[in-house]
C-alpha cells in the first residue's frame, strides 16, 4: 500500500507521475478545480472586504466532482502524507488550497505539502519531491482577487450588455477594459 498521496490536475499526468515516483506514492487527479464561487448569486460579500464564498462545484456543473472529492478524501485518510501538485501558477495554487480545505484530514492532522514542477520528466518530478513546500497564500490571494474581479465585473456589466446590445454577450475584467481602450 502506498504511504503517500499525490494529487495532480489531470489523469494523464497522474499515470505518468505515478511511474516516476514508484510504489510508495499513490497519484490521483482532481480533474481541475473542485471549488468555485456559486453559480447563482454574486458569491462575494462586498460589505465584508469582498470576501468570496466558495463552494464545492456541483456535479451538474462538473461531472462526478463529489465522487472525485470523496475518493481523494478516502485516499488522504489512508496516507501518511499528502502532496498537492497542481500546475505551478496561481490557478494551481488555488486548486491546492481548495484541495487542502476539502480532503486533508483535520483529525488526526496529516502533513500536507505543495510540490511544483514545470515539466513532466522523471528528473523534474523527483527533484520537486526532494524539497516540498507549503501552499503560497499570496498566489492563492492573487487568484482569488482575479476570480472576484471577474465575478464583480461580469455580474454587473453582462446584464447591461444583454439589455442594450445583444442577449448572450459577456463582460469580464479583461475584455471590458480592452473594449474601452479600443473605443
Amino acid at each position: 500500500m502506498a504511504k503517500n498521496l499525490v494529487v495532480v490536475e489531470s489523469p494523464a499526468k497522474a499515470k505518468t507521475i505515478g511511474k516516476y515516483l514508484g510504489p510508495d506514492y499513490r497519484v490521483m487527479a482532481s480533474i481541475g478545480h473542485i471549488k468555485d464561487l456559486p453559480s447563482k448569486g454574486l458569491g462575494v460579500d462586498v460589505n465584508n472586504n469582498f470576501e468570496p464564498t466558495y463552494e464545492v462545484i456541483p456535479d451538474t456543473k462538473k461531472r462526478n466532482n463529489r465522487k472525485v472529492i470523496s475518493e481523494l478524501k478516502s485516499a488522504a485518510k489512508e496516507a501518511e502524507a499528502i502532496y498537492l501538485a497542481a500546475d505551478p501558477d496561481r490557478e494551481g495554487e488555488a486548486i491546492c488550497q481548495h484541495l487542502a480545505e476539502e480532503i486533508v484530514p483535520k483529525r488526526p492532522k496529516k502533513p500536507h505539502f505543495r510540490v511544483m514542477f514545470n515539466e513532466i520528466t522523471k528528473r523534474a518530478v523527483q527533484e520537486a519531491f526532494k524539497e516540498p513546500k507549503q501552499i503560497d497564500g499570496n498566489l492563492v490571494a492573487a487568484q482569488q482577487a482575479r476570480r472576484v474581479l471577474d465575478r464583480l465585473v461580469g455580474y454587473k456589466a453582462s446584464p447591461l450588455l444583454w439589455k442594450t446590445v445583444k442577449k448572450g454577450l459577456s463582460a469580464g475584467r479583461v475584455q471590458t477594459v480592452a473594449l474601452r481602450l479600443i473605443v
